[in-house]
């Protein structure tokens, strides 16, 4: 028996792992962690919850409040605004979180140590992400060996959509029969349902349902049904 631990925020991409973590690791092998880090979309919180519940899996939610404390990234500080393009002297979106999943991952890697948890699912990806530098597969390799060091324990980062655009992780999606959960995700930086459509996560999420071809569960949920 070899169980799983998923980070699981309850967006279109951690949803897509959870069900590639059942299809690979198989049922009742299978966790979900999700971390309450003060994000203004706090919605995707009740969401990772309803996806858990759907996929029949346990799921926990961490509370870790040092990153509003920190402040400076528009997810957590309501004083920045979710807007797109980049800031001119870091080259990165106001919405990057600064060592945000270097932090889960090793949170997540200190849940799953008295567990006996060996194997750790994320849903980053460098080809189509948002220009976050600990999304990229160099990172993670180096945290995964920093985790191994620093606990003496054997852990793998799993990331099955780190070479995927986001196209690619719809088929996937559909593949794997994922499309009904996604329905419950939620990926609007706004916290807003409907999502608002034009902060960057909604517009890389339209882009890639669209490049799919392939209509969004989640639209389709808060489409009004015509007369």
């Amino acid at each position: 028996m070899n169980p799983a631990l998923v980070v699981l925020s309850g967006g279109q991409d951690s949803t897509t792992c959870l069900y590639w973590a059942l299809n690979r690791f198989g049922a009742g092998q299978v966790e979900a962690i999700t971390f309450d880090y003060g994000q203004r979309h706090r919605i995707e919180l009740d969401c990772a919850a309803r996806i858990a519940a759907r996929a029949g899996v346990p799921h926990v939610v961490l509370p870790i409040d040092t990153f509003a404390a920190l402040g400076g990234s528009a997810l957590t500080d309501p004083g920045i605004a979710v807007q797109a393009g980049v800031d001119a002297q870091t080259q990165l979106p106001a919405t990057f979180v600064p060592g945000r999943n270097l932090i889960f991952l090793t949170f997540a890697a200190a849940f799953a140590y008295p567990r006996g948890i060996h194997d750790l699912v994320t849903g980053v990806a460098q080809t189509d992400y948002s220009g976050y530098p600990d999304c990229r597969q160099t990172t993670l390799q180096v945290l995964e060996q920093a985790i191994r060091l620093g606990m003496e324990y054997e852990i793998t980062i799993h990331t099955p959509l780190m070479f995927k655009s986001k196209a690619e992780t719809v088929w996937m999606a559909r593949d794997l029969g994922v499309l009904p959960a996604l329905a419950d995700s939620h990926t609007c930086y706004n916290g807003l349902q409907p999502p608002c459509g034009v902060c960057p996560a909604c517009q890389l999420r339209a882009k890639g349902f669209a490049e799919a071809g392939i209509p969004d569960p989640l639209l389709e949920r808060f489409r009004e049904p015509a007369p």
